[in-house]
C-alpha cells in the first residue's frame, strides 16, 4: 500500500482561478499578497516560453545545428534525466535550491535505458517490472548493463492503473472492460512500461490485442495519456494515480511499483549527481511529493544496486 502524508493541516484562501479547469484535488500554489493568502490552480499545460540556450536550424535523425543565444554562457551544474515519472518536475525543483540544473528529457522506461546506455544522460528513471519474479528494474538492468558499472537508487513506490473520466461514465471496472464495445483505450507506446503492464494482464486474461479499441495509439507519457482521457479523446488509459489527481479524473488501481533512478557509477562524485542524492533523502522534497497522496517516498535515495 501507497502511504499517506502526515499530519495534515488546512487553511482557508483566496482562490484566483476559476471555470471547469479547477477541481477538488487539484494542486495549487500559495502566495501572501498583503494580508490576503491567495491560491492559483496549477495548470494541466504550460502557457509559458520555455527556456533555451539556443535554437534548431536543421534536423537530423539523431544530430541536429543550432543556433546559439549567448556564444560564451557556460552551460554549469546540469543533470540530463530520462524518464516518464511527472514526480521529476519536483525534484529538478528541489534540486535547483542545491545550485545545480535538472533537465527533464521525457522518454519511456525502455528508451530511458537506451540514452543511458549510450552515453546521452546522466540518469534514467525506470519501471520496467520482471512479470517472472515481480522485481522492478534490476532484470532490466542487468540485462543491458555490464556487470558493476551502474548504481540503482529508490526514488517512489507508486500506484499503477486504469485512469478513467470523473465519476466512471463507463464503469470500468478492470483490464477485462476494455474488450467492452463503446470503450475506447489510449495505449502507451511500446517499451513503457505501463504498456507491458496492459500486455501482460491482457494476456493473463486471454483477451487479444485486436479486442480492445484504441490498442494501436500511443501517448509518449503518463500525463499525455491522461490528458486524452480529459478530453474525451479516450475512455481510459493506464497511467499513475499521480496523473489521475493532476487531471481530475478517476482511478482503478492494479499495480504497485518501484520507480529507480539508474545511473553510472563513474558519474556519482559529480556536484550535480551529489545534489540529486542529497535531495531525495530531505524531507522538504518528500513531504512535497508525498502530498500528491499516490507517491510512497519512504525509499527514496536508497541503495538498491
Amino acid at each position: 500500500m501507497v502511504a499517506s502524508p502526515r499530519a495534515e493541516r488546512t487553511l482557508e484562501a483566496d482562490l484566483l482561478s476559476e471555470g471547469p479547469d479547477v477541481y477538488d484535488g487539484q494542486p495549487v500554489q500559495l502566495a501572501q499578497v498583503g494580508s490576503r493568502t491567495v491560491a492559483v490552480a496549477a495548470s494541466p499545460t504550460v502557457w509559458r516560453l520555455p527556456p533555451a540556450d539556443a535554437v534548431l536550424l536543421k534536423r537530423g535523425p539523431t544530430r541536429a545545428r543550432l543556433r546559439l543565444y549567448q556564444q560564451d554562457e557556460p552551460i554549469g551544474d546540469r543533470l540530463v534525466v530520462a524518464g516518464c515519472d511527472p514526480g521529476i518536475s519536483v525534484l529538478a525543483r528541489h534540486v535547483a535550491r542545491q545550485g545545480a540544473e535538472l533537465m527533464p528529457v521525457h522518454a519511456n522506461s525502455a528508451r530511458s535505458l537506451e540514452l543511458l546506455k549510450a552515453g546521452l544522460v546522466h540518469v534514467a528513471g525506470s519501471h520496467l517490472r520482471d512479470h517472472v519474479t515481480g522485481e522492478s528494474n534490476l532484470a532490466a538492468v542487468k540485462k543491458m548493463f555490464p556487470r558493476g558499472t551502474v548504481a540503482v537508487f529508490g526514488f517512489v513506490l507508486w500506484e499503477e492503473g486504469i485512469v478513467v473520466a470523473s465519476g466512471n461514465p463507463k464503469n470500468i471496472r478492470g483490464i477485462e472492460d476494455l474488450a467492452r464495445p463503446g470503450v475506447r483505450l489510449m495505449n502507451r507506446e511500446a517499451g513503457s512500461g505501463s504498456r507491458q503492464l496492459l500486455d501482460s494482464a491482457l494476456g493473463r486474461l486471454g483477451i487479444h490485442p485486436r479486442k480492445v479499441t484504441g490498442y494501436g495509439s500511443a501517448a509518449p507519457g503518463h500525463l499525455p495519456a491522461a490528458w486524452r482521457v480529459r478530453t474525451g479523446e479516450a475512455d481510459c488509459c493506464i497511467a499513475t494515480r499521480a496523473a489521475a489527481r493532476a487531471l481530475g479524473l478517476d482511478f482503478i488501481p492494479l499495480i504497485s511499483e518501484r520507480y529507480d533512478l539508474v545511473m553510472y557509477k563513474r558519474h556519482l562524485s559529480e556536484r550535480p549527481v551529489q545534489a540529486l542524492l542529497d535531495v531525495l533523502s530531505r524531507a522538504a522534497f518528500r513531504r512535497e511529493l508525498a502530498a500528491f497522496g499516490s507517491y510512497d517516498t519512504t525509499g527514496a535515495g536508497q541503495r538498491i544496486k
